[in-house]
């Protein structure tokens, strides 16, 4: 059949996956997948974890290789064997779980296996400090180039992980979850420089499970499910809805405001409690706050990136020194018990755990195994004359994996096997066998996909209702609104509001935390 020539203001296509499939021994992880990839535009991929989002953006930027199927780019037929003959392909990605040496400057980890040389094959550093400088102040950050990465904050080393692909001046950027740590502000700078390089005709592949922020940003929308492309259709014909059905097939907005709520005595008590923020010079990061938790109340920390949210829950873990105030676990009273000059071991044996905001990181060791991470914040509880039981282990770890429902083949599987969200039950799964009393997570769901968020909640709330008290930190409004008892806003150090989930507005939510100005009631008002 005749076709018509494509018009001349037809974006045009950079790069073609054609009939693309990929197994892992008998999983099959892409089904004979066709994508591509258009100049100058956005493309954003939709799809729950282990749908084979990540697993087709690692080939084409030559991470991993097809077991069938070819790429094309600029309609000639390309084989990519490693990332670096991608990049010379101008291909770059930025990875979901961040790739740096914390070990090395921030200016190391941009130049790292392409640094920029002199005469004699002598390193230009001063070239490559003042490459870096320009690439911050694009990104309206304030990082100097020979601060180590280790130094930084999450979000601050995903910043870099954006500058670094940046640098290599690619044809083709792959953005796999690269909001996942950064604050409203920050990604609002991101997207005026996605604008800026479409606009130069650089073409953007996007991977975010922030659904509403993806539509935001696209021009295309690409839902895949199981292996499969399953939809795909232009950004003006799209809304929440039409996402959420094509990758899970159903309706599956969790909504958790009808669950019953049965509170019981105090179980966390805090006074007057301040924190100095460790990498100002004096500034207090938590200044003044009071709060309480019940047992069976799931209470929400809301607020921006450096609001003081992080550095509450991780003094209350034992993780950050308190300068002054009081944390009780029980009531504020007498019969309260002072933690606050405990170690994180006997607060773990007082019945308080984290889990942390990075996972990867702080929350697991990725050499181990699934039920090696699993029994790890328990070992104490199962050793005898120093020996750990081993029967005893292999039955609490085969009821952890059974009580928060990990998706594994089995207790000696890697842990770097399982997907992101299998992961961070695996996390909370290894607190949960400590058996708290107060349970503290930092941005529980950070790069999770809908369905998997679902799960965690439930696994939360069923927790609640054996009694369990529950703080989370999240910067996900929607999350805030559909998955809490109670909602508290923080604000530069300070708890600013206090929200009912039930009849709490986003414009109040967002106007008390500083996000937007609708809206906005006298400090302390509780709302209506």
């Amino acid at each position: 059949m005749f076709q018509e020539a494509a018009s001349p203001r037809q974006p045009e296509v950079v790069l073609r996956a054609v009939d693309i499939t990929k197994t892992y021994g008998a999983t099959q992880a892409l089904k004979g997948v066709n994508f591509e990839v258009k100049r100058g535009k956005v493309t954003v991929l939709f799809g729950e974890n282990g749908a084979g989002k990540s697993t087709l953006m690692k080939i084409l930027a030559g991470v991993e290789s097809p077991t069938g199927g070819h790429l094309e780019l600029d309609g000639e037929r390309i084989e990519l064997r490693s990332p670096n003959q991608a990049v010379d392909h101008g291909i770059s990605i930025i990875h979901q779980e961040l790739n740096l040496c914390p070990n090395m400057s921030v200016r190391d980890n941009i130049f790292i296996g392409r640094e920029r040389t002199r005469a004699f094959g002598t390193v230009d550093y001063r070239g490559e400090r003042k490459i870096v400088r320009g690439l911050m102040e694009r990104l309206e950050e304030k990082i100097d180039p020979n601060t180590l990465v280790a130094d930084l904050r999450l979000g601050q080393q995903q910043i870099v992980e954006i500058a670094r692909a940046l640098a290599m001046d690619a044809r083709i950027l792959i953005m796999d979850e690269p909001t996942s740590a950064l604050s409203a502000s920050e990604v609002e700078v991101l997207f005026k420089v996605i604008k800026d390089l479409t606009g130069n005709g650089v073409a953007i592949v996007y991977i975010s499970h922030h659904l509403e922020e993806a539509i935001a940003i696209s021009d295309h929308a690409v839902v895949f499910r199981d292996g499969e492309l399953v939809a795909t259709e232009d950004a003006a014909n799209i809304d929440l809805p039409w996402v959420v059905g094509k990758m899970v097939g159903r309706a599956a907005e969790y909504d958790f405001r009808g669950e019953e709520r049965d509170y019981g005595d105090v179980a966390l008590s805090i006074e007057h409690l301040k924190v100095v923020d460790a990498a100002g010079e004096g500034r207090l990061a938590v200044n003044d706050v009071s709060l309480t938790v019940r047992h069976g109340e799931i209470v929400c920390l809301y607020g921006l990136m450096g609001a003081g949210r992080t550095e509450l829950v991780e003094a209350l873990a034992g993780r950050g020194a308190i300068a002054s105030g009081s944390v009780k676990l029980g009531g504020g009273d007498i019969s309260g018990i002072d933690i606050s000059g405990t170690s994180i071991i006997e607060r773990i044996k007082l019945g308080i755990g984290l889990v942390p905001e990075d996972r990867q990181r702080d929350g697991l060791v990725q050499s181990m195994s699934v039920g090696q991470n699993l029994s790890l914040s328990s070992l104490l509880e199962l050793t005898k004359r120093f020996l750990i039981s081993r029967g005893r282990e292999s039955s609490r770890i085969r009821d952890g994996i059974s009580e928060v429902r990990v998706k594994t083949p089995g207790p000696g599987a890697a842990i770097t096997s399982l997907s992101g969200g299998n992961q961070q039950k695996v996390v909370i799964g290894k607190m949960l066998l400590t058996d708290p009393k107060v349970l503290l997570l930092d941005e529980p769901t950070r790069g999770i996909d809908v369905g998997a968020k679902g799960e965690i909640f439930s696994l939360l709330f069923r927790e609640a209702k054996k009694g369990l008290a529950v703080l989370y930190v999240t910067s996900e409004i929607g999350e805030a609104i559909t998955a809490s008892h109670r909602i508290v806003v923080m604000s530069k150090g300070r708890v600013v509001r206090e929200f009912d989930p039930y009849t709490a507005s986003r414009e109040e939510i967002m106007a008390a935390s500083g996000e937007s100005e609708v809206g906005i009631h006298p400090i302390g008002t509780p709302s209506e």
